[in-house]
């Protein structure tokens, strides 16, 4: 009886000092933290596609009124076909939009837009004011931040 009790007090040592170190293995690898919600799969890089998702699809809904020449979502870019808004018919209007990184940022967008007005039956090319730019860069990463939120939510 004396060995058995022995073997036990030993074995009950061994397994307390495998829980501890077990136990500081887990905290020392910081997975002891509580994980990461399952929301964070809507982070900017979790894409199928070339480019950040949500830059991608803002962009397809902020130009779905204008008709498209060329879509390249590995490349990331978006070209438009000449736009006439039917108010006024004697200006036109083509879009050319680039995503240039995974990430959600500002400076992973590019836009650069064309114009052109009727004289005398010829389309001829005239300036875009750069405040027209700015203002669909800006609807751009206001609908892809709303779509990004709508993910996390969802």
């Amino acid at each position: 009886m004396i060995k058995t009790a022995k073997a036990r007090r030993n074995t009950r040592k061994l397994i307390v000092r495998g829980i501890v170190i077990g136990t500081m293995a887990v905290l020392a690898t910081g997975c002891g933290k509580k994980e990461r919600p399952k929301a964070d799969l809507a982070a900017s890089q979790v894409t199928t596609i070339g480019v950040n998702s949500y830059l991608w699809r803002a962009t397809l809904d902020a130009l779905s009124f204008m008709p498209l020449l060329q879509t390249d979502s590995n490349g990331g870019v978006i070209v438009t076909d000449w736009y006439a808004n039917p108010k006024n018919p004697g200006e036109r209007v083509k879009v050319t939009v680039s995503i240039v990184d995974q990430d959600l940022r500002a400076d992973a967008l590019r836009v650069a837009a064309s114009r052109q007005v009727s004289q005398s039956g010829q389309w001829v090319d005239a300036p875009v004011q750069a405040a027209t730019v700015q203002k669909l860069e800006d609807i751009i990463l206001t609908k892809a931040r709303d779509l990004r939120r709508a993910a996390i939510a969802g």
